[in-house]
């Protein structure tokens, strides 16, 4: 079983998005969405907060973390580029924190839940899997690139409530050892069953990538 204080909680961010200028400090209802997920993760229970930690390199990001008394990682600009970054730079943490695990966390999924990230933290906790990944379960068909069909029919025709169950990623929730990262393993190796997986809700990980989705989430927070 993994301790609690050998565990990294972090969020990386960073103001370079192409599709969404800015758009961890962009106005989002009244506030943003690096504040949202300060004041979410100071709502955990499963950790002390001086495990987690702001990745960011931008001074508005780190006046963010600052005003919750967060702790910040300083990041590099050459670690916030996006295409052709290797691993071990864009995690540069990874042989710098004094931990040996780390949850990275998605700050742009803003209906995520404290109570699911502590879930995930704890099951961590007490799983020997070298990494762990959040995913959505699904009920539905699938095909590969070719056209055929890779979910199992159960039934002549087509039946969703009868149809096996899979599991698409949920990009928000990962966990992987710290010492790996330099070698460019990333939670494990998914081909020998080394990650475990960690069902949430589809509707707490809608993931803000594009325009539309940034106006539908903000009317939808709007609503709560």
């Amino acid at each position: 079983m993994k301790k609690i204080e050998d565990i990294a909680i972090v969020i990386q961010a960073r103001l370079g998005s192409q599709r969404i200028p800015q758009k961890m400090i962009k106005p989002f209802a009244g506030t943003t969405l690096t504040d949202i997920f300060m004041e979410k993760v100071k709502k955990c229970k499963s950790f002390p907060i001086d495990n987690f930690y702001l990745s960011a390199n931008e001074p508005e990001l780190i006046d963010i973390a600052r005003k919750h008394k967060i702790n910040v990682f300083l990041r590099s600009r050459e670690s916030a580029m996006s295409e052709g970054t290797p691993m071990s730079l864009m995690y540069e943490w990874h042989d710098k924190l004094p931990h040996k695990y780390v949850v990275l966390i998605n700050a742009c999924v803003p209906f995520l839940k404290p109570e699911t990230i502590d879930g995930f933290i704890k099951s961590y906790m007490k799983t020997d899997a070298t990494g762990m990944f959040a995913v959505m379960k699904k009920k539905n068909y699938f095909w590969n690139y070719n056209g055929q069909l890779i979910t199992p029919l159960t039934e002549d025709v087509m039946n969703t409530k009868t149809v096996q169950i899979t599991f698409e990623a949920a990009h928000c929730l990962y966990a992987s050892r710290l010492d790996t990262i330099k070698d460019g393993i990333w939670m494990g190796d998914f081909r020998k069953n080394e990650i475990k997986l960690f069902p949430v809700e589809e509707r707490e990980v809608f993931d803000i990538d594009y325009p539309w989705q940034f106006e539908l989430c903000e009317k939808l927070w709007e609503l709560q």
